[in-house]
């Protein structure tokens, strides 16, 4: 079945596999998805993913992350931009989530990037969507 937001499915694969306490998730692969995964490794929010080859795309398989009181590390996920409405930001622009304590993630011309990174390398872009 064809997914019009492939991200937006993405986040709410991981969204539901969280709420229902799952160990992994596996989601269709693209490069899209697989930076957006790397970042929440990079920031803490996953153990691990893998990419997993098949006759198609391929699965991009996301190892969640709990605390010791079995509570999700991600408490919660939002898409920003959206395919019918469009979110672009200014690096001054860059909101933050939580006040830090959340990240955002953008689509820059330096590839998707975290919003400490975007910050970092002075470009803003398309805001993808916001995990804390």
């Amino acid at each position: 079945m064809p997914v019009t937001d492939p991200l937006s499915d993405m986040l709410t694969r991981i969204r539901n596999a969280n709420i229902a306490k799952h160990g992994k998730v596996d989601i269709p692969a693209s490069k899209m998805k697989i930076s957006v995964a790397k970042i929440l490794k990079d920031e803490g929010y996953i153990k691990n993913f893998k990419l997993i080859k098949d006759r198609k795309h391929g699965i991009l398989r996301i190892y969640l992350k709990y605390d010791e009181l079995d509570q999700g590390v991600i408490t919660g996920l939002r898409r920003m931009s959206r395919p019918g409405r469009r979110l672009y930001v200014q690096k001054k622009d860059i909101p933050l989530i939580l006040n830090g304590m959340g990240i955002a993630v953008l689509s820059t011309s330096k590839g998707v990037l975290a919003d400490r990174e975007a910050r970092k390398a002075n470009v803003g872009g398309e805001l993808l969507c916001s995990i804390w």
